[in-house]
């Protein structure tokens, strides 16, 4: 048998997802290869292979992730799933206080011995999400009363969205959205859908009224002057103009890989605004190729969730898939100005440690209920 049939018969599951991997990885080095020349001469004497490198490294990692996760049972995540909840909620709550401040932000912690820094609300979606789809599937048929839906349900989104928020509000309210959406599609009554945007209203403006007394750990002055530049319009925000020039130098077919001159002044080309490096190297083509591989993993996944015979493998898929494509499409809007600026990087695409890889770990996860699905089917 040949290596590439070989390696067919293994990757089971759904092949359309592992092609969307594949395709987003390669993408993902050509464009952190092009994109990192002015970081590499400012901090590496302009040895640009060094990011290559450690960003190939990554995501092959981040591959071994996804077929390390892929081949367990994704019931599995349903057994830990407690244990990751209560083991985000004191790594968030330590971050705010004791994280390391980078950008005026204290989103990481650092892992003695090996000193190694990762973003705790990286690993908090995961463990929010893999608890609420086994929250909501187990209570599936009864999801009426308020003991059922407000303490193992409503009150864990609140506590983990609201440690979030803080230091990086674009995530906590991709968060919420997304468990919103799960509720939603998972059936729970409306009255409580209600009281989570209830709740999510008072949880966002008394950290509003506690950043007052707290600027240095709740960053209200960064989303006012955010909102504010927004509202000013394009004109006045540097990275959004220089967003636009790129677009503009894609045409249809882009200046060809390399060769864009944007990456040396849109600020974090490799991880921000790494969408407007693609489109300008590949054009329409090479930015709409982008774009289908996040709409095609949607309508993959709800293919799945109609093929689920078991609630939390349909529920956990379709939350994972829901942030993955909700935070490219967020930042891909954030490019061409149609939101306000985030800091919500390109999934599997932007340069970054522990975002590319626990998006593998997400894809994974989803990869392992495809893989039962096409067993029972």
């Amino acid at each position: 048998m040949s290596i590439g049939n070989r390696i067919y018969a293994e990757l089971r599951g759904d092949r359309v997802i592992w092609m969307i991997i594949a395709v987003l990885s390669v993408i993902s080095i050509l464009a952190v290869y092009s994109s990192t020349g002015t970081i590499a001469y400012r901090s590496q004497d302009g040895n640009t292979e060094f990011f290559l490198l450690k960003h190939t490294i990554l995501i092959f990692g981040g591959l071994f992730l996804t077929y390390f996760c892929y081949s367990l049972h994704y019931k599995k995540y349903s057994t830990l799933a407690p244990y990751l909840i209560l083991l985000c909620i004191p790594l968030l709550a330590y971050t705010i206080v004791f994280g390391n401040e980078i950008n005026e932000a204290r989103r990481w912690i650092t892992i003695p011995i090996i000193d190694l820094s990762f973003q705790t609300s990286d690993f908090a979606k995961l463990a929010l999400i893999t608890y609420l789809a086994r929250a909501i599937s187990s209570k599936q048929e009864y999801i009426e009363d308020f003991n059922s839906a407000f303490l193992p349900i409503i009150i864990p989104i609140v506590i983990v969205c609201g440690l979030i928020a803080p230091s990086d509000l674009s995530s906590a309210l991709l968060l919420f959205s997304t468990c919103f959406f799960m509720m939603f599609i998972g059936r729970v009554h409306w009255k409580f859908l209600l009281m989570l945007l209830m709740m999510g209203i008072v949880l966002f403006t008394f950290l509003i009224t506690l950043g007052t007394f707290f600027p240095d750990y709740i960053r209200v002055d960064t989303w006012a002057s955010r909102i504010m530049e927004f509202r000013e319009g394009s004109d006045n925000i540097y990275q959004v103009a220089q967003a636009k020039i790129a677009f503009a130098n894609g045409e249809w077919l882009g200046v060809g890989p390399g060769n864009s001159t944007q990456r040396n002044f849109l600020p974090s080309p490799y991880a921000d605004y790494i969408f407007a490096v693609i489109w300008e190297e590949y054009g329409f083509i090479g930015g709409l190729t982008v774009i289908s591989m996040y709409v095609m993993l949607m309508f993959r996944t709800a293919s799945l969730v109609t093929k689920s015979p078991k609630a939390f493998g349909a529920m956990l898929a379709m939350g994972l898939t829901l942030i993955i494509v909700l935070q490219a499409l967020i930042n891909m809007a954030v490019t061409v100005n149609l939101l306000p600026v985030t800091g919500l990087t390109l999934p599997f695409v932007s340069m970054g440690g522990t975002s590319l890889l626990f998006t593998a770990i997400a894809f994974g996860m989803i990869l392992s209920v495809s893989r039962y699905i096409e067993k029972v089917a």
